[in-house]
C-alpha cells in the first residue's frame, strides 16, 4: 500500500472517531486552513474546528477529521501559532549561562535571527522550575523548552538511563552526540518522552566526569568506603559499587554541601566544577576516573511545537545543528583551556588511579551495571537490549 493511501485510510478512520467527539466542540475558529503532510503527498482544506491534545480537527468533505499535528503542516490565518504578532517561548534551565548552556543560547540567537526578531526563546536561569522538576513543567506547559539531565529523575525517563551508564566507552563530545541522537531517534525513546508531552530537540554532550573533594584524598580503593559523594546516574552505581555513599542533590547547591561538609566530594564534568564552585573548596582530584557522564537533553513541549507556524518551526529545527556546533567549537576551546589552569592556580592535587586498579574497577562495575539495566529495563517493557546494542553499534561507527 503507497504512503498516499495509508494516509488517507488514517484520515478515514480518524474522521470516525472524531464525528462522535464533535458534538459539542470545544472551539469554533470557522475559518478555512490547509493540513499538509510533511512529504506534499496530501492536502486537506476545510473549516477549522477545534485544536487540542495535539490534534487539528477540521470540517471536510468527508464530515470532522481528526489529524495529529506532528504529521501535517497548518497553512492559514486560524492555524495555532500562526496568529498575527511575535511568538515569545520561555525556556528553563538552571544555574546561569555557562558552557553547559551555549546550546540553548545559540539556538535562541538562530531563531531570533532566522524570524527577524519575531520568534524568541526567553532563556530563564531558575526562575520557572528547579532543574530537577522541568520535566514535569514541560508536561504542565509551564513553559515550552527546557533543559534537563536524565540521572535527576531515572524513574521519569527509563529508556534515557542507557546513556548514563558507567564505562560505556565515549571518548569525544562529538561520539555523545552521534550516540544520543541515535537513542533520542528511537521508537521507544520517544514513547517514554511521550509521556510528559516532550520532544527531545538536541542534546547537550558533556565529557567524563571526575570527583573533586576536600580534606585528605584517596589513597586506595578502601579510601572510597563510608565516604559521601554527589553523583547522578550511572555515576552514582560507580561510587557505591566503590563503597562511597551517593548523594543526589541539585547541582546549585553542591558547593555549600562541599563547603559545609554535607559531602566530601563531587563528581561533575569540568565546566559545572568551575560553574558550580567545586574548585573554591577543593583539595583534590581524580584525573583518569572517568566513570561516564550524565545525559542532558533540550525538549519541548510537544503541542507547542506543533502550535507553531511552518515558517517558525522550519526556524527552530534547521537552527539545531548550528547550535550544537557552536556547543562544541566553544566546550572544546575555550572551557578545557580554562580548567587545568583553573586547578592549578588553586593548588588542587591531582589523583591519577593506576591502571591495574582501574581496569579492576571497570571489569566489576561495567559490565554488571549494564547487565542489571538491560534486566530491569526489559521486565518494566524496554526493549532493554535493542536499545543498549545501539548505543554500542554507534560507539564503533563513530
Amino acid at each position: 500500500m503507497n504512503y498516499l493511501s495509508t494516509c488517507t485510510q488514517r484520515l478515514m478512520a480518524s474522521s470516525i472517531l472524531a464525528i462522535a467527539t464533535l458534538a459539542a466542540p470545544t472551539l469554533a475558529i470557522a475559518e478555512d486552513v490547509t493540513l499538509t503532510s510533511r512529504d506534499g503527498a496530501i492536502n486537506i482544506t476545510g473549516e477549522l474546528l477545534d485544536f487540542q491534545d495535539g490534534n487539528y480537527v477540521i470540517e471536510s468533505g468527508f464530515g470532522p477529521i481528526r489529524v495529529a499535528a506532528d504529521q501535517v503542516d497548518c497553512i492559514g490565518d486560524a492555524c495555532p501559532g500562526a496568529e498575527v504578532g511575535p511568538v515569545t517561548w520561555d525556556v528553563s534551565v538552571w544555574g546561569r549561562r555557562r558552557a553547559f548552556t551555549e546550546n540553548v543560547e545559540k539556538l535562541a540567537e538562530l531563531v531570533s535571527e532566522k524570524t527577524g526578531g519575531e520568534f524568541t526563546l526567553n532563556v530563564d536561569y531558575g526562575g520557572l522550575a528547579q532543574s530537577n522538576r522541568n520535566l514535569d513543567g514541560i508536561a504542565a506547559g509551564d513553559f515550552e523548552m527546557a533543559q534537563f539531565c536524565a540521572g535527576y529523575h531515572p524513574e521519569k525517563n527509563p529508556s534515557l538511563m542507557v546513556l548514563e551508564l558507567p564505562f560505556l566507552g565515549v571518548e569525544t563530545l562529538e561520539q555523545e552526540v552521534a550516540v544520543s541522537l541515535a537513542v533520542y531517534d528511537h521508537p521507544a525513546v520517544k514513547e517514554d518522552l511521550a509521556r510528559w508531552n516532550a520532544t527531545i530537540l538536541m542534546p547537550t554532550p558533556l565529557p567524563q566526569q571526575n570527583l573533586i573533594g576536600a580534606g585528605f584524598p584517596p589513597t586506595s580503593l578502601a579510601s572510597f568506603e563510608g565516604m559521601n559523594i554527589r553523583a547522578t546516574g550511572g555515576i552514582g552505581d560507580t561510587i557505591a559499587s566503590l563503597g562511597g555513599i551517593v548523594a543526589n542533590i541539585p547541582a546549585p547547591e553542591v558547593a555549600r554541601a562541599m563547603e559545609t561538609g554535607y559531602v566530601d566530594a563531587v563528581s561533575f564534568a569540568p565546566h559545572a566544577h568551575m560553574a558550580f564552585g567545586t574548585v573554591d573548596n577543593a583539595t583534590w582530584w581524580t584525573t583518569n576516573l572517568n566513570p561516564g557522564t550524565v545525559n542532558c537533553p533540550v525538549v519541548v513541549n510537544t503541542d507547542a511545537l506543533n502550535s507553531l507556524s511552518p515558517e517558525f518551526r522550519d526556524a527552530l529545527l534547521s537552527s539545531v545543528d548550528g547550535a550544537i556546533d557552536h556547543y562544541l567549537a566553544s566546550y572544546n576551546g575555550r572551557t578545557m583551556d580554562a580548567w587545568l589552569p583553573a586547578l592549578r592556580e588553586r593548588g588542587i592535587m591531582e589523583l591519577t588511579i593506576n591502571q591495574e586498579i582501574m581496569s579492576s574497577i571497570i571489569a566489576n562495575v561495567a559490565e554488571p551495571t549494564a547487565a542489571k539495566w538491560i534486566a530491569d529495563s526489559t521486565a518494566a517493557g524496554l526493549p532493554a537490549q535493542e536499545i543498549y546494542d545501539l548505543v554500542q553499534d554507534t560507539i564503533a561507527a563513530n
